[in-house]
């Protein structure tokens, strides 16, 4: 289910605790790296219905983005690519990259911590974990600490069991075994 928050309002999460509205955490896995057209689509879908949206790219770069350059759409999705100047495919960064992810993770869990997103996307996590750039550990507690209203979509190949544990959805993307 997808709570609506009103942003304008940073009081509005006073709501009866018997009455509020549960986030749910969903993955979205597969064995490819692209960005799942059906999660930006439901991004899209909830930002348009008015519920403020955050699509944080962890391992995307090249368009001069980065926490303090977000791009909008439908005046209420915030979508947010690392500071890179390339897309990331390797654990071993320059030192500038470093900065830049450790950025990125930081102005992420400020977001969530803020409670101001209804919906948040954190596309390819499960690499950024892999790569060691970002402790899953760090992960599970931002995830345990988020706002109860709050959805959470983790997309990303080969998704760490302990976050699979948590989710409420699991979907697997696979490709056809069969060809036209």
């Amino acid at each position: 289910m997808v709570a609506q928050v009103d942003a304008s309002n940073p009081t509005s999460k006073a709501v009866a605790p018997s009455l509020a509205l549960q986030g749910t955490l969903q993955i979205v896995t597969g064995p490819d790296r692209a960005f799942n057209a059906g999660v930006i689509a439901h991004a899209l879908r909830a930002a348009g219905q008015g519920v403020p949206v955050l699509v944080v790219q962890f391992l995307k770069g090249g368009i001069g983005q980065g926490p303090d350059n977000p791009m909008y759409l439908c005046q209420g999705l915030r979508w947010v690519r690392c500071n890179l100047q390339r897309c990331l495919d390797t654990p071993h960064l320059e030192i500038e990259e470093q900065k830049a992810m450790y950025e990125l993770w930081k102005y992420t869990r400020r977001a969530v911590h803020s409670g101001r997103f209804g919906l948040v996307v954190l596309d390819e996590l499960s690499l950024a974990i892999q790569f060691g750039l970002i402790a899953e550990t760090e992960v599970i507690e931002l995830l345990e600490q988020r706002p109860s209203y709050m959805d959470v979509i983790l997309t990303g190949p080969e998704m760490p069991i302990a976050l699979s544990a948590m989710a409420d959805q699991v979907t697997e993307l696979r490709k056809s075994a069969i060809q036209p």
